[in-house]
């Protein structure tokens, strides 16, 4: 038998809700299987089967949220354990043949009745004492709300209705039981957006009825669909991004900074390691872990960059983990994190960023694997991008994007202290960063330092 409990999906991490079970009761699960997933308030992420075997009890139900540790499943080594519920009336039966062996039929008949200990089973009712763990204040009006109907909300959409000021009264839940949602909670704050939206318009007070043809002009947008037209609504990823999109742009006072990069060494070292590194790694090797080596290097000489703004401080980072944009099938965007980059030379940091990205859009990273980078890059370089512009990811103080690289005529040095054309490999950098961080001086050092890295550097023998 194999005791299936609760993981620990990360260090701040205390809790998580079931939000399916792959899996039935009595079906047959092998090792490394997905058999369940789970919502903390940072990701949602797939646990597989630490084992092969016959899923025998399902002791925690989908929708319920318990803490790290707790016992959610049963696997057994084969074949079905029937109800699973017999098993403790049989451990009771011992006691009733300790009693008349004639009348023990009767009794057993009472066995249910034992059985029935349903009071036990209402001992869940004692969770009720969530009402205790409500007692934190920030968490107390929420929960307290829906005490009547028994309404236990997971971590995630706790920390959403605090987040947005919600009233849990007025969610109506969707979820198994009537439990609220995340998608419940999008739309409530969804509901309120268009009010919300409109109060700065209206920040001057002796404007209030501003708002009313702005709202009424949003109600009406909807209304206005083609005939081939379709709603598609946002998902919970989409969402949170354009949440934490917007907050960034209003921390942060953005500007850019763009400068063009001559790949041309690259591109030797690559196509002459090509086939090596294939057949080494298992992938191909791209221009972004030469582009992130060049980054992880360049913080080191300019430390502001791989820094964090904490009120009116500048929290600059003594280690450099970097976060890397990955696309999940144009359904939204993760930034898993290479952890302690700046020990890493360009075979591991490739081999980091293929791992990150692949276990991202199969959904298996884990919280931590999402949290605390320093710095991020963004690659949208493949799709021949000659300018993408991106937004900061907060809390850091910038992040670079990697266009295009395409063939292009340039001028180089002849060898004769003349100058020639020639035809090489170039795309552009971007770099978007918070001013309050530091000024334009300051970025446009650290992309030039970025630039001749990578195009002076001896890769051939750092990959070597």
């Amino acid at each position: 038998m194999t005791d299936i409990v609760m993981p620990q999906l990360g260090e701040s991490v205390t809790e998580g809700t079931i939000t399916r079970w792959f899996k039935a009761v009595g079906e047959t699960i092998t090792e490394d299987e997905p058999l369940f997933e789970v919502s903390t308030d940072k990701v949602d992420t797939e646990v597989p089967a630490p084992a092969g075997g016959v899923l025998t009890e399902i002791l925690v139900a989908e929708g319920d949220t318990v803490d790290v540790g707790t016992l959610l499943a049963v696997l057994g080594g084969s074949g079905a354990a029937p109800v699973v519920g017999a098993a403790p009336v049989v451990e009771a039966a011992p006691v009733v043949e300790a009693a008349p062996v004639v009348e023990a039929a009767p009794v057993v008949q009472a066995a249910p009745v034992v059985g029935a200990a349903p009071v036990v089973e209402a001992a869940p009712v004692v969770e009720a004492a969530p009402v205790v763990e409500a007692a934190p204040v920030v968490q107390a009006a929420p929960v307290a709300e829906p005490a009547g109907s028994g309404q236990v909300l997971s971590p995630l959409v706790r920390r959403l209705i605090a987040e947005n000021g919600l009233d849990v009264s007025r969610i109506t839940g969707t979820g198994v039981g009537g439990r609220i949602t995340r998608e419940d909670v999008f739309d409530a704050i969804d509901a309120a957006t268009v009010p919300a939206a409109t109060v700065p318009a209206a920040t001057a007070p002796a404007a209030p009825a501003a708002p009313a043809p702005a709202r009424a002009a949003v109600d009406a947008a909807p209304m206005h669909h083609g005939s081939g037209d379709r709603v598609v609504e946002l998902n919970k990823i989409r969402r949170l991004t354009g949440e934490h999109m917007v907050a960034s742009k209003a921390i942060a006072p953005h500007a850019v900074t763009i400068v063009e990069v001559d790949y041309e060494g690259v591109d030797r070292v690559r196509s002459v390691a090509a086939e090596e590194f294939r057949a080494t790694e298992g992938f191909s090797l791209t221009y972004l872990p030469f582009v992130a080596r060049a980054v992880i290097d360049a913080l080191h000489e300019f430390p502001r960059m791989n820094a964090a703004v904490d009120g009116a401080s500048l929290v600059i980072h003594n280690e450099v983990h970097l976060a890397i944009a990955v696309d999940l099938d144009f359904e939204g965007l993760l930034a898993p994190v290479v952890r302690n980059a700046h020990e890493q030379r360009l075979r591991a940091i490739a081999a980091d960023i293929r791992d990150l990205a692949d276990r991202a859009r199969s959904r298996q990273l884990g919280p931590d694997e999402l949290a605390g980078g320093t710095f991020t890059i963004s690659n949208a370089g493949s799709y021949g991008t000659e300018v993408v512009i991106p937004i900061i990811n907060q809390p850091q103080v910038a992040i670079l994007s990697t266009d295009g690289v395409r063939r292009r005529p340039v001028v180089v040095d002849d060898g004769a202290g003349g100058e020639a054309i020639a035809v090489h490999s170039v795309g552009n950098l971007t770099l978007a960063w918070d001013h309050r961080a530091f000024d334009g001086a300051y970025a446009a050092a650290f992309l030039a330092k970025v630039r001749e890295i990578i195009e002076t550097r001896d890769w051939a023998a750092e990959l070597g």
